[in-house]
C-alpha cells in the first residue's frame, strides 16, 4: 500500500505543478478516490481551498494560478478580456496597480467553486460570444508541458503571455479585442471616459487585426461606439480601416440618458463628449 502510495504520489507530483488548482472530477479520472484525496489532505500533501477543489501548497491562491489551471489542466475555454486585458497589457497605466475585478470571456458556464476562492479580486464573468460570435482561441491547446511562444497571437484576436516563474501559458485577448470588449460594457459596467482615455492611449495597434474583428463583431453599438472614439483621437491607422465593409446598422441608439445625439454614428452619448468634439460638432 506505501509503494502504491508514494506511486501515485510521484504521479501526482508531475501531473499536477504545484500552486495550480484541479476540482474532484479531474482527480478521479487520474485515479485518486475520494478516500485517497481525504488521506492527501490530512497529511497536507493537498490543499482544499474550497469544496471539490485541491491544490498542492505553494504560497497563496493567486488569480492567474486559477485562470492557467482553468485553461489548461481543467481544459475550459476561456480568455482574460476587457478592462484586465487592457491593464494587462499597458493600455489603462492611470488605474490602481492592483486589479480588484478580474474579467473573464468564457464560452461556456464557468464552475460554481470559481466565486468561492480565497481571493483578493472577485471574477467577472462574460459571455465571450455576446460581442464576437464564433471567435475562440483554436490554433493550439493550452499545455503546460509544450512552450508556447511569448505574445503568440491566435485566431480570433487572443494572445498567449507567460506568468510565473514557470512561465505558463495565459491567454488573453489582444488589445484590439479587449477594446471591443470593454465598450460592450458602456454605459452599464464602464464609463465613457474610461472608453476615451483608453482610446488615446491605443497608438500602436494592428488595424489588419482591428479590421477583421469589425468586421465579425456582432454588436451595432460596440462598432458605432468604437468609431466615435476613434474619429475624436485620429491614430494614424485608422486611415487603415476600411469603413465600407463594417456594417453600422441603422436607425438611432440612445446610449445615454438626457445625453446628447451624435449625428454622425446616431447614438445619445454624455454631453461633454460633444461639446467641443474634434469632428466639429
Amino acid at each position: 500500500m506505501k509503494v502504491q502510495t508514494g506511486n501515485k504520489l510521484n504521479r501526482l507530483e508531475q501531473s499536477l505543478p504545484e500552486g495550480l488548482l484541479v476540482d474532484a472530477a479531474w482527480l478521479e479520472r487520474n485515479g485518486y478516490s475520494r478516500s485517497l484525496r481525504s488521506q492527501y489532505v490530512s497529511a497536507g500533501w493537498l490543499q482544499q481551498p474550497t469544496r471539490s477543489v485541491f491544490r498542492r501548497p505553494r504560497g497563496e491562491i493567486s488569480w492567474e494560478q486559477v485562470v492557467v489551471s482553468l485553461q489548461t489542466l481543467l481544459g475550459y475555454s476561456i480568455s482574460v478580456g476587457g478592462r484586465t486585458a487592457l491593464e494587462l497589457q499597458g493600455y489603462a497605466h492611470y488605474v490602481p496597480q492592483s486589479q480588484k475585478n478580474i474579467h473573464l470571456y468564457c464560452d461556456d458556464k464557468l464552475p460554481s467553486w470559481l466565486l468561492k476562492l480565497p481571493l483578493n479580486q472577485q471574477f467577472i464573468t462574460h459571455n465571450r460570444q455576446r460581442v464576437l460570435p464564433q471567435s475562440t482561441p483554436t490554433n493550439t491547446p493550452l499545455s503546460l508541458d509544450t512552450p508556447s511562444v511569448e505574445g503568440a497571437v491566435l485566431d480570433g484576436g487572443f494572445r498567449v503571455t507567460h506568468w510565473g516563474q514557470w512561465k505558463w501559458p495565459l491567454v488573453m485577448s489582444t488589445p484590439e479585442r479587449a477594446y471591443l470588449e470593454l465598450l460592450d460594457e458602456l454605459p452599464k459596467d464602464e464609463t465613457f471616459h474610461m472608453a476615451d482615455v483608453i482610446m488615446e492611449g491605443l497608438v500602436n495597434i494592428s488595424p489588419r487585426r482591428m479590421q477583421a474583428l469589425l468586421e465579425k463583431t456582432k454588436s451595432i453599438k460596440v462598432k458605432r461606439l468604437f468609431f466615435f472614439f476613434a474619429d475624436r483621437h485620429q491614430h494614424q491607422w485608422l486611415k487603415s480601416i476600411e469603413r465600407e465593409h463594417i456594417d453600422l446598422g441603422s436607425g438611432k441608439r440612445m446610449l445615454v440618458k438626457g445625453g446628447k445625439f451624435d449625428p454622425v454614428y446616431q447614438i445619445t452619448v454624455p454631453e461633454e463628449f460633444i461639446k467641443g468634439d474634434a469632428r466639429g460638432l
